[in-house]
């Protein structure tokens, strides 16, 4: 058997293979909704990290807030 059909029936059994498709739709799950709830939470997050980036870069530089 040549090294090509060999990769190409390992292919045919991985394409068949059905056994991580449901970690694969969980974690796709899982994605949305951490997207949907960080994009609902931005508008009254966003201001309290911009003041903790701002303090910590503050401190980092050496100078007062």
């Amino acid at each position: 058997m040549t090294t090509i059909a060999a990769i190409y029936q390992w292919a045919r059994k991985l394409e068949a293979d059905q056994r991580g498709q449901d970690l694969i739709e969980y974690a796709l799950t899982a994605a949305l909704v951490v997207v949907a709830v960080v994009s609902g939470l931005a508008p009254w997050v966003a201001p309290t990290l911009s003041q903790v980036f701002s303090k910590v870069g503050s401190v980092l530089s050496g100078t007062p807030s």
